[in-house]
């Protein structure tokens, strides 16, 4: 089996690597494209993984000319490789390229979307009619115009699920950090993703709220897209990417904008405050049935959530539930990438064997 992976951003490597290294121990070729934001070229190159590079992130009136080169590009990479299936998350330059080659070249490589976002509504609109999969956790809330294949999981745990991660305290260690002493991460996000248009996240002054309140309870450590206001430098965490997941397993909470390292928190059993004005279908679910992640969306994005972040940061029984709602949830959920490869290779024999 030939699958060709299209790479738009730096968690994406995450998903389809693990995936990668399971399809490839079982005998199968997988080769990846790469769209060039923030760390994604950074992750494949640390993990070994050969791409071909389509385009560089551009941004506003950009977009457009960026996403007919990368279609282009890959529609060549697709005319050499022959792939069985084009797979990626959101998807829009697999959708497009795999339709008009099955059209004009009568390609029968079958087209795989694996999504977690129900505000991308345009992108959703768009591209879900188009793929002949359109694969989601089965917390996925919004409607979705396709053939809609759901699992028991989350994106995260295609990586972080013990099976492949294990927590190692030497690494915080070699940064300065130390895991038996409590400390706090943070994250705050650009939201220039194409799905943040028209969002704001955090004021200045909550930023630094937040940062002083968790100050009081140990150390803290800052990940940041935007600039950070000056007196917030300080809490600058300077790691390797490839390091924050070992960072992130042995904090005592995570406090942040972004949806995928506040359910990476949870999957590792560590508390998350996820707080945007929109949420989540998986968020929710880890808040429902697990309380590892706490979900300050909508009207609760504008309540004051900083008397609860307190409250957590002060409960020093906070770990030892976590780490029992992890296990809960471990039970109750599937390993992802297991899935993941499982489904190609029965989609595989039902189309081309």
């Amino acid at each position: 089996m030939r699958l060709l992976v299209d790479i738009l951003h730096p968690a994406h490597v995450h998903v389809f690597g693990a995936l990668a290294k399971e399809l490839g121990a079982r005998g199968h070729d997988v080769r990846f494209t790469l769209r060039d934001k923030d760390v994604a070229r950074e992750l494949l190159d640390q993990q070994g993984i050969a791409y071909e590079l389509l385009s560089r992130q551009k941004q506003g009136v950009g977009l457009a000319g960026e996403f007919v080169q990368r279609s282009a590009r890959l529609w060549h990479v697709a005319a050499a490789f022959r792939p069985h299936f084009l797979a990626g998350v959101m998807g829009p330059s697999i959708t497009a390229v795999g339709r008009v080659r099955r059209t004009l070249s009568r390609d029968r490589a079958r087209i795989a979307v694996f999504y977690n976002t129900e505000i991308a509504k345009l992108t959703n609109t768009v591209v879900y009619p188009l793929a002949d999969y359109v694969c989601t956790p089965d917390s996925y809330w919004a409607k979705v115009h396709g053939n809609h294949v759901t699992y028991p999981g989350y994106h995260e745990l295609t990586y972080l699920h013990p099976h492949r991660f294990t927590p190692d305290p030497e690494v915080p260690k070699r940064h300065g950090i130390d895991v038996t002493k409590p400390y706090f991460l943070i994250r705050f996000v650009s939201y220039k993703s194409s799905h943040d248009l028209g969002i704001a996240g955090l004021t200045r002054a909550q930023k630094v709220a937040l940062a002083s309140t968790l100050a009081e309870f140990g150390r803290v450590y800052i990940s940041s897209e935007p600039a950070l206001p000056p007196e917030l430098e300080q809490y600058r965490i300077r790691i390797p990417a490839s390091d924050m997941h070992q960072v992130m397993a042995f904090a005592r909470l995570l406090v942040g904008e972004s949806a995928t390292m506040a359910s990476e928190s949870a999957v590792l059993g560590v508390t998350a405050f996820y707080i945007s004005p929109f949420g989540r279908g998986f968020t929710d679910d880890q808040e429902r049935r697990y309380q590892l992640v706490y979900n300050f969306n909508g009207e609760r994005f504008r309540a004051d959530w900083l008397q609860d972040v307190r409250r957590l940061a002060a409960d020093p029984a906070l770990p030892a539930r976590a780490r029992d709602a992890q296990a809960r949830m471990l039970r109750e959920k599937t390993d992802v990438t297991l899935w993941m490869a499982d489904f190609f290779e029965r989609e595989y024999r039902a189309y081309f064997r």
